[in-house]
């Protein structure tokens, strides 16, 4: 569960899904033998950053939003904006069922499903007033797993913590305009109030990753972008 808004209205939900429900995976890898662990973290963990682009020391715990604080208990490897779908186009988000995540949202009103796109906060200090976030390819996230979890097991880690994330900030109407201006298509948009637990910018320094486990995002925004629209 990964939503921030939902977490918000259903906190409960989220404390069993990520915190109890990680504790019973621990407690079963231990009745078998089982101790490396790659951990699906968040960036939400980091709260309103300090500072830009967010490095692996950068201050935990001063959490905006229910889901951040649900995996603020455990960390590993803290991903930033997952976007994107397997190339087979089997794997991904089903576009039949409710969706949060901003990529499918904004398919859906190119394709004239939904008569506009519905961004949160347009006061936001920012380039354009639009909420700042570092959207990473799926691809790229599985391949951190990969090389997290080598570099775990060739070195017996006890822990360790990664950025994953291209260190490229994008505002919500920068991906607007760049989807229209690969696709020809257009998005029009409606411009609400800020909604409770949204941070406004977060972006990834992940040098960290690159340097220690030999890992960068290789998917560009246009990459992402192209993919969708084919």
């Amino acid at each position: 569960m990964k939503a921030v808004g939902e977490s918000m209205q259903f906190p409960l939900i989220y404390y069993k899904n990520n915190v109890i429900g990680t504790i019973n995976l621990v407690e079963a890898m231990k009745n078998h033998g089982v101790y490396n662990l790659v951990f699906s973290s968040s960036c939400t963990i980091y709260g309103d950053p300090e500072h830009l682009p967010i490095t692996e020391d950068h201050p935990t715990g001063n959490v905006t939003n229910v889901y951040g604080r649900t995996k603020w208990n455990i960390i590993s490897l803290r991903y930033f904006n997952p976007v994107g779908a397997h190339p087979s186009g089997r794997l991904g988000e089903d576009p039949t069922k409710a969706f949060t995540n901003i990529m499918p949202y904004i398919g859906q009103v190119a394709l004239k499903k939904k008569p506009y796109l519905t961004i949160f906060g347009i006061d936001y200090d920012t380039v354009d007033g639009t909420g700042v976030r570092d959207y990473i390819h799926v691809m790229d996230l599985a391949s951190g797993h990969v090389s997290a979890l080598t570099h775990l097991q060739k070195n017996h880690l006890r822990y360790r913590t990664y950025n994953l994330g291209t260190g490229e900030g994008v505002s919500v109407l920068q991906l607007v305009k760049a989807f229209e201006r690969i696709t020809e298509a257009e998005i029009p948009y409606q411009g609400l109030p800020r909604r409770e637990g949204d941070i406004v910018s977060m972006y990834a320094n992940a040098k960290l990753a690159k340097k220690e486990l030999g890992w960068e995002a290789k998917f560009t925004l246009d990459d992402i972008l192209l993919e969708m629209a084919d």
